[in-house]
């Protein structure tokens, strides 16, 4: 379990003097209130991280925040929030950042003027329209691991008593981490990066690959496509037959999704009822559309559960690069609102279809 006595004495932060400030009531019970929503996550770590970020921008009055994972030389956004919420999957050099001395040294680091500030990456900060931050350190098993991050385009937004309560909502990640991984410390980034349901990788993992692959499709000239799916009727399912039903349905259906895509490629849960597949590289043959024709042919179809035949089938959309676009955000938009479209389409009244 994280070390309360060392993360709240004898450290030394900039601006900040070592004395203690205790966090008021309110504080203390949205925390409480937090830490009650966590237990209910049980060793769902992408959840608990997402959870603790969007709480933590009404916490401190925070306009992002984010999870970065130490990984090798480089942190990583692995849970995003508010502002933030863009840079999911981002990787930024250990090195050269406030995170990555947090890391190092351990301790909670306050920073208010990251454009004057010489231990901030500047050019990073510039890009996100950061200028002041509050990072505490996750430790798992003793080892700081990443770091909690709190942000906001204001200069001094934040004090020593948001330090304080930062570092209360690290522990509970701090504790997330070591409940889902106590048996098994190697397992923790895996736990981070995958959903818990179906075990694919989660939105964090797919951005941070698909950020990697435009980056080598730039270089290499090579394309690649992004398919987006959206998971038709899984709400009537939990209605009519509960929600152990629709956890059938969603691992029944990863595991189509998984069957049908090459080594190469990347099939995520990304959230809820939503899929999505990176296709790295785009195969020459038929190019996107035969592609997209296969998937629902392998994907769609009903399944069995306790003898109940129940439907499966997926609405999709893409976009590929170059020929869309080679920005993350807008391959994304792009092959959300064609997916929506197709929804659209296939929900249409059986009559007007007719007519088709």
């Amino acid at each position: 379990m994280p070390d309360r006595a060392h993360s709240a004495t004898g450290r030394i932060r900039s601006g900040c003097s070592q004395e203690m400030h205790v966090p008021s009531r309110e504080k203390l019970l949205e925390v409480i209130a937090i830490q009650t929503e966590v237990a209910r996550l049980g060793l769902d770590l992408g959840s608990v991280m997402n959870l603790v970020v969007d709480r933590t921008l009404g916490l401190v009055g925070a306009e992002g925040a984010a999870v970065e994972m130490a990984e090798g030389d480089e942190m990583v956004y692995r849970a995003a929030a508010g502002r933030a919420a863009g840079s999911l999957g981002l990787r930024l050099g250990r090195g050269s950042s406030l995170s990555g001395l947090c890391v190092q040294q351990g301790l909670a680091l306050r920073c208010d003027d990251a454009l004057s500030d010489p231990r901030t990456d500047r050019a990073a900060c510039e890009r996100l329209g950061l200028r002041s931050m509050v990072v505490v350190p996750l430790r798992h098993h003793g080892v700081t691991v990443g770091v909690l991050k709190a942000m906001s385009s204001r200069v001094a937004r934040f004090d020593e008593r948001d330090v304080e309560v930062l570092e209360l909502l690290s522990e509970l990640v701090g504790a997330a981490m070591y409940f889902a991984t106590r048996y098994s410390p190697s397992e923790l980034f895996h736990k981070a990066t995958h959903d818990s349901l179906t075990n694919l990788p989660n939105r964090s993992l797919f951005l941070d690959r698909l950020r990697a692959s435009l980056a080598h499709a730039e270089r290499d000239g090579k394309p690649l496509a992004i398919v987006m799916l959206d998971l038709d009727g899984l709400k009537p399912i939990n209605d009519t037959h509960g929600h152990r039903a629709g956890d059938a349905a969603l691992l029944e259906f990863a595991r189509r999704l998984t069957a049908c895509v090459r080594q190469s490629d990347t099939a995520a849960r990304l959230g809820g009822d939503e899929f999505g597949v990176l296709l790295r590289p785009l195969a020459a043959e038929g190019g996107l559309a035969t592609t997209l024709s296969r998937l629902e042919l392998q994907v769609n179809g009903s399944f069995l559960f306790e003898g109940h035949s129940l439907p499966l089938a997926a609405s999709m959309g893409a976009a590929s690069c170059p020929d869309d676009s080679l920005d993350v955000g807008e391959l994304l938009d792009l092959a959300d609102q064609r997916m929506y479209s197709r929804k659209r389409e296939t929900q249409r009244p059986s009559r007007a279809i007719a007519f088709n």
